[in-house]
């Protein structure tokens, strides 16, 4: 029912806009963060974004049309929670859907993301036009992403399926070297990586205590990623509250719910749409140990040391 004008994702990029626009003749440094709430459900892009492609067009997620997925409790009590009507349809935690629903909200997502496109090219040649854009290192990345009707699912929750947790960050640096753009690395990094990879490269120390390494660093990458969620309600399926840490590597993520004697691990080689859990399968126990004990590592490398001292006075 907003006009396209009027929605926010036409405001910030307006703002945004005017923004680079009035500092056409500054050469100051400066940090820009754009920041659209799109695409996020509620699923309502406006205008023409609205019926821009079709569901008839978008694919069925596996979960509804394989026979031998077993959903984990946690994932099962979402689907129930649908099932018995006892869902909050209003709210922001994941919830079971229909085949159906899965298509209409991959295609309003779509919607949702081209006006995006639309939005991130209008303060793209703002940035031109402001006779800036070969001296500014734009970034481009996300928070979350949705299930949209994986593992019968929408929105998100405490699962950490590869929909939610893997998303993309890609790095625009005019300066960079010729043979370094436009390049794919198969390097991973961490949300609270990104502070300190802004810092490194913008030559600003960074603050005392602060966690984080620099994503562009020529040195080895880690072995895996952590990644932690914890909900302050109790989730249907499990009975507890879930506080949930995964490891992802190059080839298996591993997740330990506090409180609970079952995990999850995939090997996202052989199964990447994480759909047979390997937990408790005797042939997988010894990578399940080797991802235990690097999973102990990322805790110890990620946990806050400040304000302990860095010298000796």
């Amino acid at each position: 029912a907003v006009p396209a004008e009027l929605y926010s994702t036409n405001y910030i990029a307006e703002r945004a806009s005017a923004w680079l626009e009035a500092r056409r003749d500054s050469d100051r440094p400066f940090f820009l963060m754009v920041s659209w709430p799109d695409p996020h459900h509620p699923f309502n892009p406006p205008g023409k974004y609205w019926d821009m492609y079709d569901p008839d067009d978008m694919p069925v997620p596996a979960a509804f049309t394989i026979n031998d997925w077993t959903p984990p409790p946690h994932v099962a009590g979402v689907h129930g929670a649908r099932e018995s009507g006892a869902a909050n349809l209003q709210g922001m935690n994941a919830i079971g859907c229909s085949a159906r629903e899965a298509q209409e909200a991959q295609a309003l997502t779509c919607g949702m993301i081209t006006m995006i496109d639309d939005a991130v090219g209008r303060v793209q040649k703002s940035l031109g036009d402001s006779g800036r854009a070969g001296e500014t290192v734009t970034l481009f990345t996300s928070d979350h992403g949705d299930h949209l009707g994986d593992h019968r699912l929408l929105f998100k929750g405490a699962e950490q399926y590869e929909q939610i947790t893997r998303v993309p960050f890609v790095w625009c640096d005019p300066q960079s070297p010729q043979d370094a753009r436009g390049g794919r690395s198969a390097r991973m990094g961490q949300t609270l990586d990104i502070g300190a990879t802004i810092l490194e490269r913008a030559r600003v120390e960074q603050a005392w205590g602060m966690q984080g390494r620099d994503l562009m660093a020529a040195e080895t990458a880690p072995e895996g990623v952590l990644i932690q969620y914890a909900h302050q309600a109790r989730m249907d399926g499990i009975g507890v509250c879930p506080n949930v840490h995964s490891l992802r590597n190059a080839r298996y993520r591993i997740s330990v719910f506090q409180g609970l004697a079952w995990g999850e691990l995939y090997d996202l080689e052989t199964d990447p749409g994480e759909l047979h859990n390997l937990w408790d399968v005797a042939e997988a126990a010894p990578v399940k140990a080797a991802l235990l004990e690097t999973l102990m590592q990322a805790e110890l490398a990620h946990s806050e040391t400040a304000p302990a001292p860095v010298a000796r006075a």
